[in-house]
Order: structure tokens, then C-alpha cells, then sequence
């Protein structure tokens, strides 16, 4: 465990401000390995269903050989033969996850779920409870492990963005404090694409104006970065000095989107394999939709290529939370815009889900409620017994059917779901 020194100053002074960021540590391996222990010390990879190819995590013995989240089944293997590839088990992670939330509240109430793997704690009026915020930091990182006996990473600092960055230094099982006296500092030489939410693009843009580590930032106008992104770029700007004004959320915003995306098999071709495919990813966002008392009329539909992605916003005839209609949205995308090139990705996602009007449409479907008590009848059948216990029969032995988790996965509301 690789823990750096934290100075006494650190421990005994107060904040004003102090947030910790915890980040689980090869999360779904590290599950694995715990449920099963002849996995442990294994190099091991987890894909999304028994034929998926892409590795969505991996533990830190398979990392030992460069293997990585992204990287393609095949290559992984040239690179360590004896990896051992699991199927990803999304119910399971969830459970784990929600656990691990739910015990946090110990802690404190000011928690913000960033995804099923990380969260922010707002710790600054529990310290007169718990003590100075790396001793706090230590009490979250040992409570993490008793109730759910795997190993996390911490990042203690004033801010969001720094206490995120702070947590990535030391991997597995670290702690690492950057307190707000010392932040611009530890920054200065840190390059800014580092810091969440500074991608490429961003990146870009800042180094054609001699912006490439923190320490550059304060040499720009926050008016350069104002008039390009508005309020984005005035915190990109104060995040690059440690000083991100961005507050841990604990409530929950309305969706502003409801999608599932699914990574094929690479250069995939075949016509019929990608309708089940976009079929499938239709009739999850309609239960996602139902389950939440929503429904939507513009959705995206996509297919990624090499050239980047077909497709685009489309209107269904009216707002719907039946899988049937947008599923033949999807047909007509397709063959309207593929051409034949290799598809890597499809997506389908309501963009505009408000909840449903329960007043019936003098102009709808008449066949619309005989279907709309089916749909009911099966979301309450895949509750009891999974959520893949009934499907269309156009899908059943046509695609692998099984559950991902979202990047904006919550332990309660719409995003819980897998």
C-alpha cells in the first residue's frame, strides 16, 4: 500500500473547505476476486456478456502486462495468455456499490455519487465529529473495506477537481492529501489534460494559447475561456488553480436522457445482426422509460464507424414508452443511413423523456393499450425473475442479451438501472 507522508499541519488544522474522493480499485475485478478466491493475485478481464471483446476492466495483475478498459479480447491475450476472462455480473456491482454508498452516510450526509465506482464526500462540517480531513479520509478508507472488503483509493483536497486528481496518484489503496495551502503548487506542473473534464479538445485549445500545465492557467484571461464555454470554461479555469467552485451535489437532477449503448464485435456487417442489436437497445430504454413513469418522442439513434457515427436525432410519431414504435424507428435509420461500413458501436437514446400523460389520445393506436398492458405485464415478470427473463421473441437467441452499467449509474431513481 503506497501511503505518502502527510505532514502534521495537514492533520491537525482545519479546513474551510474539504472534500474526499473515493475510487474503487479495478472495481468489477476486484469483485470478482473477492467472490471467487482462486482469482486472487490472477490476471483477470471482464467483458460484457460470454462473446464480448472489448474489456470494460481488468485487474491490477492483467494491467501488469498493458493490458487496459478499451483494449480488444485478442490483443489482450497476445499480451498475457493466461488472462482469464469473466462476464461481467452488472447486478452484482450494483449491489456492491449501493452498499458501499449506503455506508458512507456514517460519514457523512454530503455525498454525490459520481459513478458506480467513485464519490465525492463533503466533509468540511464533520470535522469537528471526525477530526481533520486526512484523519477523515483514513476512517473512509477503512470503513470501505470492512463493509465490503475491497480495497479503494483516496483523494483528499479542497476542492472537487483536485480531490479527484489526488485519488488517481496512488493506485491500488492510496491516500493521497493535497491541502488547500499547497494546491497551486502540487498543480503548477501537472498538465491540464489531467484534470476531469479537460479533454483533447479543450486541450487543444488551450495549448495553441500556451496553456498546457495549471501552473499556465493563471497567465490566461478567465475572459479567453469565458467567451469560448460560459460557465464551463470559468470553472475549467479556476479548477487548473485548485480552486473548483463546483459544490458535491446530494440531490438528484431530472434525466435529461435516457440511452443504452452496446459495443459490437469490431467492423460488424451483418444487416440483421445490427437491427436485433439496435432492437434491443430500443426495448431497454422503453423499459427504463416505464419504469420511471416517462416516455420520450426524439430520440438519437446511432452506429459508429471508423468514419465516426451514422445517424442522428429522429421523432417517433408521438411520445411513446413502447419499445415496438422506436424499434422500427431504428429499421428505418438503418437502412436509410448504412451504406455497409463496419459498425463498432450502436446507441439509441430518448433526449427529451418528461413524464408520461396518462390521458388517453383520441388520435393514438388503438391498439396501443393492449400493448401497453403487455409491456407492463413483462417489466413486472423481468422484476421478479431479471431483468432478460422475457423479451421480444425477434431477440431470443439472436444477440446476447445482458445488463450493462451505465457511466451515470445512482444507487436509487432512473439511474439505477442496469
Amino acid at each position: 500500500m503506497k501511503m505518502p507522508t502527510v505532514l502534521p499541519e495537514s492533520i491537525d488544522r482545519r479546513w474551510a473547505r474539504a472534500i474526499i474522493l473515493i475510487d474503487m480499485n479495478a472495481f468489477f475485478a476486484s469483485v470478482e476476486q473477492l467472490d471467487d478466491p482462486a482469482l486472487r493475485g490472477k490476471p483477470v478481464a471482464i467483458t460484457n456478456g460470454d462473446q464480448g471483446t472489448c474489456i470494460i476492466t481488468c485487474s491490477y495483475e492483467a494491467r501488469a502486462f498493458g493490458i487496459h478498459t478499451g483494449m480488444r479480447l485478442p490483443e489482450a491475450r497476445q499480451r498475457c495468455p493466461a488472462l482469464i476472462r469473466i462476464t461481467a455480473r452488472s447486478s452484482r456491482y450494483a449491489e456492491m456499490s449501493a452498499r458501499i454508498m449506503s455506508a458512507l452516510q456514517a460519514i457523512t450526509p454530503d455525498i454525490e455519487v459520481f459513478s458506480v465506482d467513485e464519490a465525492f464526500l463533503d466533509v468540511t462540517h464533520v470535522q469537528r465529529l471526525h477530526g481533520a480531513p486526512p484523519v477523515i479520509a483514513r476512517q473512509v478508507q477503512r470503513l470501505v473495506r470492512e463493509v465490503s472488503g475491497l480495497p479503494c483509493s483516496v483523494g483528499v483536497a479542497g476542492d472537487k477537481t483536485t480531490a479527484k486528481w489526488a485519488a488517481k496518484q496512488h493506485k491500488p489503496e492510496g491516500l493521497t492529501v493535497v491541502s488547500p495551502w499547497e494546491t497551486a503548487a502540487r498543480l503548477h506542473d501537472v498538465p491540464v489534460t489531467e484534470l476531469c473534464g479537460v479533454g483533447r479538445g479543450i486541450g487543444g485549445f488551450l495549448a495553441s494559447r500556451g496553456v498546457r500545465t495549471c501552473g499556465d492557467m493563471s497567465r490566461l484571461p478567465v475572459s479567453v475561456l469565458a467567451q469560448r464555454w460560459g460557465n464551463i470554461g470559468r470553472r475549467i479555469w479556476l479548477m487548473a488553480q485548485g480552486r473548483d467552485p463546483d459544490p458535491v451535489s446530494c440531490g438528484m437532477a431530472p434525466p435529461k436522457s435516457v440511452g443504452h449503448g452496446k459495443v459490437l464485435p469490431p467492423a460488424t456487417r451483418d444487416v440483421q445482426l445490427l437491427q436485433h442489436y439496435l432492437e434491443h437497445m430500443a426495448q431497454k430504454v422503453a423499459a427504463r422509460l416505464r419504469g420511471n413513469g416517462l416516455e420520450a418522442q426524439q430520440l438519437f439513434i446511432g452506429l459508429r464507424t471508423d468514419a465516426g457515427w451514422l445517424g442522428g436525432r429522429y421523432l417517433t410519431p408521438r411520445p411513446t414508452d413502447d419499445g415496438q414504435p422506436i424499434a422500427a424507428l431504428c429499421r428505418q435509420v438503418l437502412q436509410k443511413v448504412w451504406q455497409g461500413e463496419g459498425v463498432h458501436q450502436v446507441q439509441v437514446t430518448a433526449l427529451d423523456p418528461v413524464q408520461a400523460d396518462i390521458q388517453l389520445d383520441l388520435f393514438a393506436d388503438q391498439a396501443a393499450p393492449r400493448r401497453q398492458a403487455i409491456n407492463r405485464a413483462v417489466d413486472r415478470i423481468n422484476r421478479r425473475f431479471g431483468t432478460q427473463a422475457m423479451s421480444t421473441a425477434s431477440l431470443l437467441g439472436r444477440v446476447p442479451l445482458h445488463d450493462v452499467i451505465a457511466p451515470a449509474w445512482k444507487p436509487e431513481g432512473i439511474r439505477r438501472t442496469v
